[in-house]
């Protein structure tokens, strides 16, 4: 009888915990974090000939409204240092 009734318990728990979790929102990506792991792929990627602190900052100062893109050229730009 006491085991039936721990058994009762803990599913009653479990199947709160379950009601819970699923009832919370989803948590979206957030976009200043996405912007500076693509900051450190294209530093991955380009080495010494990308500022990737600059682009950084930049995910910082416009709160990831700007996300690099390491194959277009055109979002990688102003982080590309010249050839010497």
């Amino acid at each position: 009888m006491v085991s039936s009734r721990k058994f009762i318990v803990l599913t009653g728990a479990a199947l709160l915990l379950l009601l819970v979790v699923s009832q919370s929102p989803v948590v979206e990506a957030n976009p200043i974090g996405i912007c500076i792991r693509n900051c450190a792929q294209c530093k991955k990627m380009f080495g010494p000939y990308f500022e990737g602190q600059l682009c950084a900052d930049a995910c910082v100062k416009f709160k990831g409204k700007i996300v690099p893109d390491c194959e277009d050229i055109v979002s990688i730009a102003p982080f590309l240092t010249k050839f010497e």
